[in-house]
């Protein structure tokens, strides 16, 4: 009997004992009722409690939350399915609000992170989602921090984790991507061939050109070069020139160019002699010769002429 009341005791202390007095921890906050009645928000530390009066009706985590939204069939703008999940980010703010403003808010955060998900994948294209899956997220985020904010928490951001279209899709895409590669290598190949021939055109061009400036420039020279030389010969000729005149003015000087001239002529009528097979001869010594041959001729007739016997 002493036993069993020393127990019951005990039994009935520590039911008072953990309802006279309660610890709340750092990370969490604990709503009190009084008589069934909202009386305070706990805060980390040691707390009394006045046992079968108060009582701590809930408790909230006050650090962020990871909540796991399921996959689910959505139907993109062009009417494709496609099994989409992601993760949700919350942070309670109000413990108060959190308790009383609804009944779970962690499952109402993922239905509505559904629902606002679903209606975002049906404003885009199936390309689309692949491409602007961060404007999804921003547009998600906005929709259900709107719609949370009496439920006294705060949506972080959220995250698309995958988009999984089906198995038919699925094939048409990697046909679709498939010849979108190959387009884009015939459209790099053709590009570099076209590029290769302007390159080489080009290059014509310019070695057209070159070309064109230096015989231009070799012309240019050449004529300088012979302008020069003509310049230079007409100067030395008409330096020898006023040289002669000058010469041919002093004593003895026209006599002197005369005899010159006839030395040249003789020397000239020598090589042309010595270089041909005709013969050639002054007029003067033809006509000398016509005149040995014409007296021949006469006196051959005169002899023929004379009487035979005659003295």
């Amino acid at each position: 009997m002493f036993w069993t009341s020393l127990l019951v005791a005990m039994i009935v202390l520590y039911f008072i004992f953990t309802r006279l007095f309660i610890i709340v921890e750092f990370r969490e906050e604990v709503i009190q009722e009084r008589l069934g009645k909202f009386k305070k928000n706990l805060k980390p530390g040691f707390h009394f409690l006045v046992p079968f009066i108060d009582r701590p009706a809930y408790s909230r985590e006050m650090r962020e939350q990871v909540l796991d939204v399921p996959s689910q069939t959505c139907i993109t703008k062009d009417n494709i399915e496609v099994a989409v999940d992601g993760l949700v980010y919350i942070k309670v703010m109000d413990a108060y609000k959190a308790s009383y403003g609804i009944s779970n808010y962690q499952a109402a955060a993922v239905n509505l992170a559904q629902t606002t998900m679903r209606s975002e994948v049906g404003k885009i294209t199936l390309d689309d989602t692949f491409s602007e899956r961060e404007k999804m997220n921003e547009n998600i985020v906005r929709e259900i921090d709107k719609a949370a904010d009496p439920w006294g928490i705060k949506v972080l951001r959220y995250e698309i984790k995958n988009i999984r279209p089906s198995n038919e899709i699925v094939d048409t895409m990697e046909k679709q991507m498939e010849a979108e590669r190959e387009k884009r290598a015939e459209i790099t190949h053709s590009e570099g061939f076209r590029q290769a021939r302007i390159n080489e055109s080009e290059g014509e061009q310019q070695y057209q050109v070159l070309t064109s400036e230096a015989n231009r420039q070799k012309r240019i020279n050449e004529a300088l070069g012979k302008a020069k030389e003509i310049e230079l010969v007409a100067h030395a000729t008409a330096k020898g020139i006023q040289r002669i005149a000058t010469a041919m003015q002093k004593p003895g000087g026209e006599l002197a160019v005369k005899t010159k001239l006839v030395e040249q002529y003789i020397e000239e009528f020598g090589n042309i002699i010595k270089n041909s097979n005709v013969s050639v001869l002054p007029t003067e010594t033809a006509n000398l010769k016509t005149f040995f041959e014409g007296v021949g001729v006469v006196s051959d007739h005169a002899k023929n002429k004379q009487p035979k016997g005659g003295a």
